[in-house]
């Protein structure tokens, strides 16, 4: 049995077998009165998701978990926590990585494996929003640890078929809080600067070429830089400069 350090203050751990999805029972529980820093870890999900409301696979082995937080600033500015959860799983991640498989950040909310989606990061408001302010975030995060799905539209990989040495759910939830807890305050006392320079630093594709893809469009040009706000710039193969508050990235291969 592996020691697995207890969480850090200010978090309370739901633990489950099974679950419909972590986001979704920690909802549940958030409108029943929990407190910030609930956790729910679930050992499988039935209907997991990720961001466009996409079926998330979640097998045995994988790590799935959601946060429950309060943030005070306005709705618009909670995006920014998606950067902030991205560059703690990344450093909850490396200690447990190869020498030649670095981890890198895809924006808006992906972690990359040589170039494959391992983790991702979905945050979702919950209960009633008044004058821009979201009462409550849910910071959802699953890990392919043992196993990835097939068919995506862009590539998945585990930490196992990567090389990666042996971790739990449980033991990578506690260094991804340990983690999150730091650039949470980093985040709150000083802005979104130090973040953003962080999560540049990490970033796959800054710089490169890159296809977009919208709701209702399709966009490429350059990725030239990550704005203040959060959005990706892109640099227009028609000309002219665009910013882009959601989107899905794909990049040629190179």
């Amino acid at each position: 049995m592996i020691d697995e350090a207890p969480l850090p203050d200010g978090f309370v751990l739901h633990e489950l077998d099974r679950v419909d999805s972590t986001n979704e029972e920690i909802r549940r529980l958030a409108e029943a009165g929990a407190s910030s820093g609930l956790v729910v870890l679930a050992a499988q999900q039935t209907r997991g998701r990720g961001r466009y409301g996409r079926d998330w696979a979640s097998p045995p082995g994988n790590l799935y978990a959601s946060l429950l937080l309060r943030l005070d600033g306005p709705l618009a500015t909670s995006a920014q926590l998606s950067f902030v959860a991205g560059l703690a799983l990344a450093e909850a991640l490396e200690p447990h990585a190869p020498p030649d498989a670095p981890v890198q950040l895809k924006w808006p909310n992906d972690i990359l494996i040589r170039r494959a989606k391992t983790a991702g990061v979905l945050l979702e408001s919950t209960g009633q929003i008044n004058g821009g302010r979201a009462p409550w975030i849910i910071v959802g995060t699953g890990v392919n640890i043992v196993s990835s799905p097939d068919n995506t539209p862009y590539p998945a990989t585990s930490l196992v078929a990567e090389g990666f040495a042996a971790v739990t759910p449980r033991a990578l939830l506690g260094d991804y809080l340990v983690a999150l807890v730091r650039w949470l305050d980093c985040w709150r006392t000083g802005g979104f600067a130090e973040v953003r320079r962080a999560w540049c630093a990490r970033s796959f594709g800054l710089g490169d070429q890159i296809r977009l893809r919208l709701d209702r469009e399709e966009l490429s040009g350059r990725f030239v830089d990550v704005t203040e706000s959060g959005a990706l710039l892109l640099e227009l193969d028609t000309g002219g400069r665009r910013e882009i508050a959601a989107g899905d990235v794909f990049y040629p291969d190179r």
